[in-house]
């Protein structure tokens, strides 16, 4: 890889860059992205956390996914911008919301997760493989 990923929330208190390629790549929808994002679904980067560099003081909200598993969504207390996702299962990923992205050109996404939450008005590229919940790793 030539060049990080580097992004961040909208005022700039929160930044990151990632020396790293994307291990993973999907649209998500479920209701928990549905309502986080306030569209259909949301999208995401995930990466090994190892090559992560993360700046700022993110706010973080705990939920429980239909896994059991807690997630923890860091987001900007000054512009209330969210950036990333851990998982207390997964402690070894760090997922960012392409959105956040200093070049949102980079996101490619792989797949669509939660299709069976999707809803008809939110058109995602037909191409994608859809699984109806997580797949499995």
């Amino acid at each position: 890889m030539n060049k990080p990923y580097t992004g961040g929330c909208a005022c700039g208190a929160i930044r990151y860059s990632i020396a790293a390629e994307p291990v993973f790549s999907n649209h998500c929808q479920c209701r928990d992205c549905q309502r986080e994002s306030g569209t259909g679904h949301g999208s995401y980067l995930t990466f090994a956390r190892a090559g992560v560099t993360l700046m700022g003081d993110a706010r973080q909200w705990d939920m429980v996914g239909d896994s059991g598993n807690v997630k923890t969504r860091g987001f900007c207390a000054v512009c209330g911008v969210p950036v990333y996702l851990t998982f207390a299962a997964q402690p070894d990923i760090f997922t960012i919301r392409a959105a956040s992205l200093d070049e949102p050109v980079r996101y490619k996404p792989q797949v669509v997760t939660y299709a069976a939450r999707g809803h008809a008005w939110d058109h995602l590229d037909p191409g994608l493989t859809k699984f109806e919940t997580m797949p499995l790793a």
